[in-house]
């Protein structure tokens, strides 16, 4: 039977720790291994950071969705928020071939998602945007 999970963060930093231990909650509840938990939370703290320091023009406050949705082997984690739009697929990859100090700033925590996650998708929905990941439960 599907588990969906929905909650609202608040574009502050402070917000990270409640979300690391709701996600713990829930892989425990769900008997999600330590590796998916570890991959989940790398995941939303890169997007949700990227989102608080970047995706807004005010300092006003903001909400931040995130959804979670496990259904048999895959789990879906969306993030949605109405920052300027940014679809994170689009930035360019990380040279690292270079030497750390020599490296553009940017980049690097997208390319970790990409490979933390399974699958990922980017659309705007009107004023707002959405970042679908996926993570496959099981070997294929």
């Amino acid at each position: 039977m599907p588990e969906n999970l929905s909650l609202v963060v608040k574009n502050d930093l402070a917000e990270i720790p409640r979300l690391a231990e709701i996600i713990a909650e829930f892989c425990g509840r769900h008997g999600l291994s330590a590796d998916v938990e570890f991959d989940l939370n790398l995941a939303l703290d890169e997007i949700i950071v990227n989102v608080i320091r970047h995706g807004y023009q005010d300092q006003g406050p903001h909400e931040i969705g995130v959804s979670f949705a496990l259904d048999g082997g895959e789990l879906t984690v969306s993030v949605e928020d109405d920052g300027v739009p940014f679809n994170p697929l689009e930035a360019p990859p990380p040279n690292l071939n270079v030497p750390f100090e020599e490296r553009q700033p940017g980049g690097l925590g997208i390319h970790l998602v990409k490979n933390l996650m399974d699958e990922l998708q980017y659309q705007r929905r009107g004023d707002r945007n959405v970042l679908t990941m996926k993570k496959n439960l099981w070997p294929r």
